[in-house]
């Protein structure tokens, strides 16, 4: 490994010791490996030496789950950007850890295929980060989160092995299934080299709806009206008057809903044509049986587009607010979305904090933004209210994070989900992959 592959200059330390969070601390030294044996040599070395290691991607989490905190090697992956085969046959594809996920739907889909994992990041993100945090995205509902779709992985163990585990096959019951104890796992068992990941046939036809209501609660009543008319939309987003507000700051337009909005829809189902024609009407009549004040339909592509473009805009444009946000992933049963939201309401109230919400209704899925200015006093409530909210969503059958992990900035809310028992065992699961303890230190467990 040449010396243009190590960077220990004071702007790359600070650079690659923090991530979409905008929290960590510097790293040591940023090693950027060109392939498995280059990490796997990296990482015999740290293991040799007892030296932290920190995987990273595109550094583009919110839970500090790819930045140093004690310190170490940042081992960058963002040179392993390339989709090695996309094999029709067996509708797979193989791809290193930093193929952008955007960049791999968009040449899937110019041969006729899809992968449907859709986070709202996918022209930032990293397949190898979806992986390890098990991303999911507006079509979860319908299609399924990361984990789905991936069939095998080659990984570099923390004691500089390299490993595969699955493969091409879409059945495979060989001892333990270690593909998927390493999906979700954020860096702390093995570092991903390369994906086999699941592609399906893109459907042919799509059709997007945009559903605007006077309440949340409207909004709320309106998906559990789609459920019963037995439509699954690949995507159903709800958004709060707070963020429709702020991304019309944002951006300068009023065209996501009109002003004075209270809530959102953005629906979209996708088959075959005249499927998909029934089906938007159903979902357009449960929107009006729950009290939607319009309903749209986008006319064309350019229109479809438009629409998700300000819904992926929606996370940056929340700085509009205020320049400190601690960001939610919680996720509820569907059905318990309209507690959640009253949750959320007594919060606001009782700790006097704004908090926009939107995210993937149609699993449960929303994004609770806890917005603050640099103010001791106003961080510190909102460091109380978090505790509420994860503690609210128990209360509900939820679970603290949906989507973007535990990382360091969860860790300490780990016991009010898990027992004592079952994070021992997580822990010596750990212990079997990571007898040294060096890799991806300080994430997931109470410190």
């Amino acid at each position: 490994m040449s010396a243009d592959h190590v960077r220990t200059d004071s702007a790359s330390l600070q650079m690659y010791g923090t991530d979409g969070s905008k929290r960590g601390r510097p790293a040591d030294v940023v090693v950027l490996p060109d392939g498995s044996d280059q990490v796997a040599g990296v990482v015999r070395l740290c293991a040799q030496h007892r030296i932290p290691l920190v995987p990273r991607g595109a550094g583009t989490g919110y839970t500090g789950g790819a930045v140093p905190v004690n310190g170490g090697v940042v081992l960058s992956l963002e040179r392993m950007n390339r989709i090695l085969e996309i094999d029709e046959d067996n509708l797979v594809a193989i791809v290193e850890p930093n193929v952008i996920t955007g960049d791999l739907q968009a040449a899937v889909e110019r041969i006729g295929l899809f992968y449907p994992p859709d986070p709202a990041s996918l022209k930032q993100s990293a397949i190898g980060g979806n992986v390890a945090e098990c991303a999911g995205g507006p079509r979860a509902f319908k299609y399924g989160t990361t984990k789905q779709y991936v069939l095998g992985l080659e990984a570099v163990l923390p004691t500089g092995e390299i490993v595969e585990t699955g493969g091409k096959v879409v059945k495979n019951v060989v001892g333990y299934d270690l593909t998927h104890v390493l999906v979700g796992s954020e860096g702390t068992l093995a570092i991903i080299t390369k994906i086999v990941l699941r592609l399906v046939p893109k459907p042919p036809v799509q059709s997007t709806l945009r559903a605007t209501f006077r309440t949340v609660s409207e909004a709320a009543n309106a998906v559990t009206g789609i459920i019963r008319e037995r439509v699954v939309p690949a995507a159903i987003e709800l958004i709060d008057r707070d963020s429709l507000d702020a991304v019309a700051r944002h951006l300068g337009v009023r065209s996501l809903a009109p002003d004075g909005t209270g809530a959102l829809l953005l629906l979209e189902v996708d088959g075959l044509a005249e499927a998909v024609r029934e089906e938007a009407d159903r979902v357009e009549r449960a929107c009006r049986r729950a009290g939607a004040t319009e309903v749209l339909r986008a006319r064309d592509e350019s229109e479809r587009e438009e629409l998700w473009r300000m819904r992926r805009e929606l996370s940056p444009s929340l700085k509009t607010i205020t320049p400190i946000k601690f960001n939610h992933d919680v996720v509820v049963p569907k059905g318990r979305i309209p507690q959640l939201f009253e949750l959320v309401d007594h919060i606001k109230a009782d700790y006097r904090l704004r908090i926009p919400c939107f995210g993937h209704a149609g699993d449960g899925n929303i994004h609770v933004n806890i917005m603050v200015d640099d103010v001791e006093e106003e961080i510190r409530r909102a460091h109380e209210a978090e505790r509420v909210l994860f503690e609210g969503v128990v209360a509900l059958e939820g679970s603290i994070s949906g989507e973007h992990g535990i990382g360091f900035a969860k860790s300490t809310f780990l016991t009010i989900e898990l027992s004592a028992d079952e994070i021992a065992l997580m822990k010596r699961v750990k212990q079997a992959f990571d007898p040294q303890g060096i890799l991806n230190p300080g994430k997931i467990f109470p410190q």
